[in-house]
């Protein structure tokens, strides 16, 4: 039974650091400084780990010790689940999105990775019997602890998370452990067990919490891709009621006005209207990042003849479009559950206006979507007349806004004509906000005066091209988690939001 715990406990580490990163999501994102933090700070608890439980293994081989080290392990990863938020909530009010990242690990789910790197040579210490198998010993147990880190992570990424959520996965691995403490000495079965059935009962309350959360129109839920959540909220300045979804830290993905959904409630959305300005006569339209599909609903209402794809990475986004935010079939919308760059890159499809609308919780970018050889593509996707938006949130000037300038600048390398617009202040270029970037193939398009109020206002917006003092952003250097930074802490839903 030794071989069972062994094997369970190498799975719940590598479920425990997949889970951990949408644990950390909606206060700190899943950005490479977040991604570099849960390694690397989980390797060292290992490591340490493993180091302790060698010493204490040499000083009393006992398997009732084993077993208590694995139950506390068990009680640690419980744990995470119950502080979460609070440990979170401290840490997301500060600016150091490095420092912020590595303390949450820390404080999260360095104990429990801590307390499992002991299980590996502890089990090796009680097999050792035979000094002349001691090498075959160490290799099979460190084995089939590897081998349960791999069944662990393809567990943890291609069912449990997409399944089950984050934190009720923590409390499913902590019963785990409790199985795994009594498996390693079953004379001491009592507290093993009774840990199991106490964490299996807050699994089952906190599914009834979801549950009740759910039914007040409050949803948490992680998809194949991503942690989301839905939400009720009133618009600020009007009290008007809107449905919004939330992926990253205080960022709306899409939000719905619930007494119009074809309308556009986020400011930045409006900026999208002016495809059909810049394309009077557009047919095929191309969006990138679907998220709540609110312009592609409102672009289908608004211009009868228009054809649009829509590209969407996670089915588990369309999914909640189509259940909380009004997507219906109709036969002029086609939606491609495909990464945004691989359908650019095999895409021989022309468009009067492609959106680019594709954030990741971090409120950049992705990087791949940002490079000149993805320009190249938009642009070989696009008619002699089209346009492409872009948005992104940043700032214009300072170091919040290398951004823009060098997503500008990579734009300005393969349009002919580009511009820009700032969605809430255009006279303040150090606030962090969205930025529509306009790139044209027919430069004489961006001239194009209108006689519509709101569109003319939208014109006027325009900021002066920034200074090129960035590089064009490549595949092989696109440094965008840097240029990004980390966005002010934002609060309620009249903030700069990514997404549609």
């Amino acid at each position: 039974m030794l071989e069972v715990a062994v094997f369970l406990c190498g799975a719940v580490v590598m479920v425990i650091e997949l889970a951990g990163s949408r644990i950390l999501a909606p206060a700190l994102g899943t950005s490479l400084v977040v991604w570099t933090s849960l390694i690397g700070v989980i390797l060292a608890a290992l490591s340490l780990g493993a180091w302790w439980g060698g010493r204490l293994a040499d000083r009393r081989p006992e398997p009732r010790r084993l077993s208590r080290i694995i139950l506390l392990a068990a009680f640690c990863t419980a744990a995470v689940a119950l502080t979460k938020g609070f440990v979170l909530d401290f840490l997301q009010a500060g600016n150091g999105l490095h420092l912020a990242a590595v303390a949450a690990v820390l404080a999260l789910f360095a104990p429990p990775a801590l307390l499992l790197g002991m299980v590996a040579p502890f089990a090796v210490r009680l097999r050792l019997l035979d000094p002349s198998r001691s090498g075959r010993t160490a290799g099979d147990l460190y084995a089939l602890s590897t081998l349960g880190s791999i069944a662990g992570t393809f567990l943890a990424g291609f069912v449990l998370i997409a399944w089950v959520g984050s934190t009720n996965i923590i409390l499913l691995m902590a019963a785990v452990l409790a199985l795994a403490a009594t498996c390693v000495h079953p004379p001491s079965w009592k507290p093993g067990l009774a840990s199991l059935g106490l964490f299996l009962a807050l699994l089952l309350l906190a599914r009834a919490a979801d549950a009740r959360l759910a039914r007040g129109g409050f949803l948490d839920t992680d998809t194949p891709y991503g942690r989301v959540i839905v939400c009720l909220a009133k618009e600020e300045g009007t009290d008007r009621l809107m449905r919004a979804m939330i992926t990253g830290p205080g960022a709306r993905q899409s939000a719905m006005y619930l007494d119009d959904p074809q309308a556009l409630a986020l400011p930045y959305t409006r900026f999208y209207r002016l495809t059909g300005h810049f394309v009077p006569d557009m047919r095929e339209m191309l969006v990138l990042g679907g998220g709540g599909y609110s312009f592609p609903k409102f672009a289908l209402a608004a211009h009868p003849e228009l054809r649009l794809d829509v590209v969407e990475l996670d089915p588990g986004v369309t999914a909640l479009a189509r259940e909380h935010f009004g997507l219906r079939d109709d036969p002029r919308l086609r939606v491609l559950e495909e990464d945004a760059r691989t359908f650019l890159n095999r895409n021989g499809k022309r468009y009067d206006a492609i959106l680019c609308d594709v954030f990741n919780t971090d409120h950049a970018v992705p990087f791949h979507l940002t490079t000149v050889e993805t320009v190249r593509r938009l642009r070989a996707s696009l008619t002699d007349n089209g346009v492409v938006l872009v948005n992104l949130l940043s700032s214009m000037s300072g170091d919040r806004g290398r951004l823009y300038r060098a997503l500008f600048a990579t734009y300005a390398a393969v349009f002919p004509r580009v511009r820009a617009y700032a969605v809430e202040n255009p006279a303040a270029p150090g606030l962090w906000q969205n930025v529509i970037l306009a790139a044209f193939s027919n430069p004489e398009a961006a001239d194009r005066p209108s006689a519509d109020p709101e569109l003319a206002a939208m014109l006027a917006a325009r900021v002066p091209d920034p200074e090129t003092d960035l590089p064009v952003l490549t595949d092989s250097y696109a440094p965008v988690d840097r240029y990004a930074g980390r966005p002010p802490r934002l609060s309620g839903f009249d903030s700069p939001a990514p997404g549609n």
